[in-house]
């Protein structure tokens, strides 16, 4: 057998460059690059085995581990998780800074490889710097932090362990129903360590979306069950994009008049103006297909896991109707008391529509749907004009960058009252034009994820819509966007606080307190006004400030036509949300309060409640 003599660390890395896989007929690399911040932890182990494939397996250096990591979930995420990257950072907090970005792709059911650092496994030097010791368990190290959030963990203690594991780790990868972040924890004495590995281990392997084609029987029910439907609605998930089901979606409702509502995760599987297109779901979703989901005999979602936000907290649909769930996984098609149907989103749609044979529902159903579609139409039309008041609305920011962007241009965001608006207001006609983290609904993630998106897709504009809170969370990555000459368009709207949840804490009852900078323990001065703008410029972007959507426009094809990074900010409105569209959010208010306003909360909470109990 022939063998070639590595470090562990060298392994890893040969490992991952002989991972290809196979994206329209061209043969293209698994792993497009790593983001690495080195430290004492990787420096010396998987630093050296980067440098020496710079060619194949690009390095990116970043300015924050959590914020890298973000950028390699946006990455996948763009591109359907046929492509990935993995992140590696130093033991101790640059491993744990990570944390969070791994659970926001164990979320989002997305791929990123972790490679953190981690404490020696010879404990000879113990207890070294940044080591968190357990005084049970030595075999414990901080990166046990990661387990909950890993769809696959291990820690590699001898470099022989490499033949069994990563396997593993591709496996998880590369599974449509496992699929999630994996973390190999690589203590740093074990990276250096040498082996004799198989030469067979590191030959190029060529990987395939597997489709897993759904039961007969269940299939049989499926179409049984749409059959006898007068009154169905579609929603489309997530799992639609990353199945490449976009085709036999569209042939589906089209053929068969379907009307059509989209998750966050699956907005943009239809075009915006597509004749069964009813709009976005759920709390922040359109008037329209919500009105159709109290209504509808029949609920057909297809790739989704039918979060909260998606069912209106199981009180938004209709409780007598009946729910068939089309997955890959069968953990999320049995939620709900659903009917399943197991099996790969556009295998199981392409057998639907030939299993139902012209069928159609009611003609005045169909009708309905129509004019409600119009009336959403119009409604996203007047919320996104430009009614020149003093302090924009979200919306009204909305309406601006919609406008400006173009037809394979991609909108960023992911946490506040900003995702809500955009489910509802933005249109697009690309089927990646809408990019939005709302399964953790992970603040910070909107400027690190942006740079990962127009990584995976350098040809679009990229617009990075973000609240003043989440840029002041994490905002890094800027300055690494210009390092590498990945230009995004950023708008920050400045309310001055936290605004989503200052409205929730009033629509509970409670006060203005903790949320908004005014409402805020601070000194008599007040909080700083922060000159965001300033603030990006000395990160190496253009930026400016605007005062009004007429400003915005103009500064926004500024920014298009910028080399590099652009930042607007303006000052907007936090009181006014759009009225259009949502419904209930179950978010408990408490049953005892001194306060009048807590107590009718509490009673109109209890009344909601009673609606979502008859879909339990």
């Amino acid at each position: 057998m022939t063998t070639i003599r590595l470090t562990m660390a060298q392994a890893v890395i040969r490992y991952l460059t002989a991972q290809k896989v196979l994206i329209d007929g061209e043969c293209k690399p698994m792993f497009a690059g790593c983001w690495a911040i080195f430290g004492h932890g990787n420096v010396a182990g998987l630093g050296e085995a980067l440098y020496q494939v710079q060619d194949e397996l690009p390095t990116y250096r970043a300015h924050n581990e959590q914020g890298m990591a973000h950028a390699a979930i946006a990455y996948a995420k763009t591109l359907n998780r046929q492509q990935m990257m993995a992140c590696t950072a130093s033991a101790g907090p640059g491993a744990v800074n990570m944390v969070t970005a791994a659970a926001v792709a164990h979320v989002n059911r997305l791929p990123v490889l972790f490679l953190p650092g981690d404490t020696f496994a010879t404990r000879l030097p113990d207890p070294v710097l940044q080591q968190v010791e357990n005084f049970h368990d030595h075999t414990l190290t901080s990166n046990d932090c990661f387990k909950p959030v890993s769809r696959f963990f291990d820690r590699i203690t001898r470099p022989e362990q490499l033949l069994t594991s990563l396997p593993q780790a591709m496996r998880v990868l590369t599974d449509p129903i496992e699929c999630g972040p994996v973390c190999l924890a690589l203590p740093q004495d074990v990276q250096t360590m040498a082996y004799d590995y198989p030469a067979h281990f590191f030959a190029e392997k060529l990987h395939q979306l597997r489709r897993q084609a759904p039961d007969a029987r269940e299939l049989e029910d499926a179409i049984a069950l749409i059959r006898q439907a007068k009154k169905p609605l579609l929603i489309a998930g997530g799992g639609v994009h990353y199945s490449g089901a976009l085709a036999e979606l569209d042939s589906l409702v089209t053929g068969c008049n379907l009307p059509t509502g989209e998750t966050q995760a699956g907005k943009g599987a239809l075009p915006w103006d597509h004749e069964r297109n009813m709009g976005t779901v759920g709390v922040t979703g359109a008037a329209s297909t919500n009105a159709l989901a109290a209504e509808a005999d029949l609920i057909i979602a297809v790739g989704t896991r039918l979060g909260d936000f998606a069912t209106g907290s199981r009180a938004l649909i209709n409780p007598d109707a009946q729910l068939l769930c089309i997955n890959v996984a069968s953990f999320d098609a049995i939620k709900h008391k659903a009917q399943p149907l197991v099996g790969d989103a556009r295998l199981a749609l392409s057998l639907l529509e030939a299993g139902l044979d012209g069928w159609q529902p009611d003609g005045s159903w169909v009708e309905k749907a129509a004019q409600l579609r119009l009336q959403w139409n119009h409604s996203v039309d007047i919320a996104t004009t430009d009614r020149g008041t003093h302090l924009p609305t979200d919306a009204e920011v909305v309406g601006a960058v919609n406008r400006a962007a173009g037809e394979k241009d991609i909108v960023v965001c992911a946490a506040g009252g900003l995702p809500g608006e955009l489910q509802k207001l933005w249109r697009t006609r690309f089927d990646r034009g809408y990019h939005m983290e709302y399964g953790y609904s992970c603040m910070g993630y909107e400027l690190a994820g942006g740079l990962g998106v127009k990584m995976a897709k350098p040809d679009s504009e990229v617009f990075v819509m973000v609240g003043d809170g989440s840029y002041l969370m994490l905002n890094s990555e800027i300055a690494t966007s210009v390092m590498l000459g990945q230009k995004i368009v950023m708008v920050v709207l400045d309310n001055r606080g936290y605004g989503c949840i200052h409205r929730l804490q009033q629509f509970c009852g409670g006060p203005g307190f903790n949320n908004m900078l005014d409402d805020c323990r601070s000194v008599e001065a007040g909080a700083p006004k922060t000159d965001f703008a300033a603030h990006a410029r000395a990160l190496g972007a253009s930026a400016e400030k605007v005062g009004n959507i007429q400003q915005l426009e103009a500064a926004l094809e500024r920014a298009k036509a910028s080399p590099i990074s652009y930042l607007i900010t303006l000052d907007t409105d936090v009181v006014n949300a759009a009225e259009e569209g949502g419904s209930w959010w179950d978010v408990a208010v408490p049953e005892v309060s001194p306060r009048e306003q807590v107590m009718e909360a509490r009673r109109r909470y209890e009344a909601l409640k009673a609606r979502q109990m008859q879909n339990i």
